[in-house]
């Protein structure tokens, strides 16, 4: 690892790296945090036959939605929203608000990490 370390002039103890170096230790962090999450239940783990339907869902949101069975308009009704907007939402039309994705993780009962596709 090519790590610099520096005192600043207020005393702080510093430790600069290349980028990529960074990326993956913070890659590697949140793999473990997941890991834990794994093991101590918080996070369930997917059959074989879930994770081919989270392949071919429109959306983590759709793939979670339709695991802890709920319909767009059961789970709007729950949020308080319109079920056109929950379907906006699955299928990349409309993003919502932060505090929308909070309550779409809380009642889903997954991390809200686990609702959002990356690309």
């Amino acid at each position: 690892m090519n790590v610099r370390y520096f005192t600043t002039p207020e005393g702080d103890e510093m430790a600069v790296l290349p980028r990529a170096e960074f990326e993956a230790l913070s890659e590697t962090a949140e793999h473990s945090g997941a890991m834990t999450q794994y093991l101590s239940g918080g996070l369930t783990g997917l059959t074989p036959e879930e994770t081919r339907a989270y392949v071919a869902a429109a959306s983590p949101l759709a793939f979670w939605r339709k695991k802890r069975g709920f319909s767009q308009t059961s789970l709007a009704a729950e949020l308080g929203i319109a079920q056109n907007y929950v379907s906006d939402i699955e299928n990349g039309k409309r993003s919502g608000p932060v505090e929308l994705w909070l309550k779409l993780s809380r009642t889903l009962q997954v991390p809200l990490e686990a609702l959002v596709d990356e690309d």
